[in-house]
């Protein structure tokens, strides 16, 4: 949608995201606007992007973005293609979701893709124990620009294998296509955001009843015609 992603206030190189998926993994396929229309507008522009997406979602913290950014800047052809390599892993999420949201089974092709990241992933992953709990921490380098999907591609490996699988939803808008988990109490949410998409279906609603009231004949004030007879 064209309100997304907005700028930090005073920081015109920001991009805020809005993250209304409720996991990483979908907050990610999420970076894309207006996803089924023509106007679909891909919110990872760059890497410096990818980092900002990265520490709002909680993925690397501040000091990690900023590690990341300072390493793409040295080094700008590996960050273009750890960008490409997020962006092929995020649409493979997203069409892996999409078709579970509505009923259908994901493509071989990206769930081996999927697979072949975890793999990666945990290869570069180590047990690390955090207010009396253990836990799965990335041990990659701060300066590793791959990084940034290690997380993402657990949080998705995770709820695929979940009974949490079951709420993931698509947002009904025709011009949305956002993916999100339904926790309202009767699992009844359509819309990723009400505020956004709720809203302006209503508006859409609303705006056709009201073309369909001004486009009927008006009626006539008269009485019935007299009878021929």
């Amino acid at each position: 949608m064209a309100t997304r992603p907005r700028k930090a206030a005073g920081r015109r190189d920001v991009p805020v995201f809005e993250l209304s998926g409720g996991r990483p993994a979908l907050d990610f396929a999420n970076t894309v606007d207006n996803r089924p229309t023509s106007r679909r507008k891909d919110l990872l522009r760059d890497y410096g992007d990818l980092a900002a997406w990265a520490r709002q979602a909680g993925v690397v913290p501040e000091a990690g973005a900023r590690a990341l950014l300072a390493e793409a800047a040295r080094r700008p052809a590996a960050a273009a293609r750890a960008l490409a390599r997020a962006v092929a892993l995020r649409e493979a999420l997203y069409r892996a979701f999409s078709k579970l949201s509505a009923g259908g089974a994901p493509a071989a092709a990206d769930l081996a893709l999927l697979e072949s990241e975890a793999r990666l992933g945990a290869a570069r992953g180590r047990l690390a124990r955090e207010a009396g709990r253990y836990a799965w921490k990335s041990a990659a380098p701060a300066r590793d620009l791959d990084r940034v999907l290690w997380t993402v591609v657990r949080d998705a490996v995770e709820l695929l294998t979940s009974d949490r699988l079951a709420l993931v939803r698509e947002c009904a808008a025709i011009d949305c296509g956002w993916l999100f988990t339904d926790e309202s109490r009767n699992r009844s949410r359509v819309w990723c955001d009400m505020a956004v998409c709720g809203n302006r279906a209503k508006a859409r609603r609303h705006y056709a009843k009201s073309r369909g009231r001004s486009r009927r004949p008006a009626r006539s004030r008269r009485g019935p015609r007299p009878s021929r007879r």
